[in-house]
């Protein structure tokens, strides 16, 4: 899987329909976890392709989320991004906004792992540390049971996700957890720059 698209195209895309720090940080924190994923799964040859996906699968949310998936073709042609660019990233919706359904295993663990990110950060935020450094899988679980917490992260999306994987949901748990620990330092970095 591979693409011409370089990350800075991707981020200048990005940032042109997507104002809002929280959208920003969002985008790259997925962006971190999918290359985190791509070299845990033997994927490392592919990991500027999952990155790019990550970092713009959300490219259409803010501008219009209610032509979330449906839009993103429109922008991405922008930059030119190759049709399997475009059906993976699309297929993050899929059942929600998308009819595109996620096929290649990159694409479920963007789907599996999209709305997580949002539970696991929300967690983070809540600690005295603002860190999920120093979060255990145990601590993730009952935030997770919790369904009054973080209430838009969709616990259905995210059970649906680890099943299209054939994982158990402690692994999708536990593996994105792990995936935005390796990340979160280069996402502070970045994000000082929109601060």
């Amino acid at each position: 899987m591979k693409t011409d698209v370089s990350r800075e195209q991707a981020l200048e895309l990005l940032k042109k329909y997507n104002k809002e720090n929280f959208h920003i940080q969002h985008a790259i924190t997925v962006e971190q976890c999918m290359i985190w994923f791509a070299d845990k799964l033997g994927y490392a040859d592919d990991r500027d392709f999952w990155g790019i996906v990550g970092l713009l699968h959300d490219v259409d949310f803010e501008g219009w989320p209610d032509e979330h998936c449906s839009k993103a073709p429109e922008l991405l042609a922008e930059i030119k991004a190759e049709e399997e660019l475009v059906h993976a990233i699309c297929s993050h919706g899929y059942g929600i906004c998308s009819d595109i359904e996620p096929v290649h295993e990159m694409e479920k663990v963007l789907f599996a792992s999209d709305e997580l990110t949002g539970l696991i950060g929300a967690a983070a935020r809540m600690r005295p540390s603002k860190s999920c450094m120093d979060m255990e899988l145990s601590s993730l679980k009952k935030k997770y049971k919790d369904k009054r917490f973080a209430a838009g992260c969709s616990r259905d999306v995210i059970a649906a996700g680890a099943e299209r994987l054939g994982w158990e949901l402690d692994r999708l748990l536990n593996d994105t957890l792990e995936a935005m620990k390796a990340g979160e330092e280069r996402i502070n970095d970045e994000m000082e720059q929109y601060a």
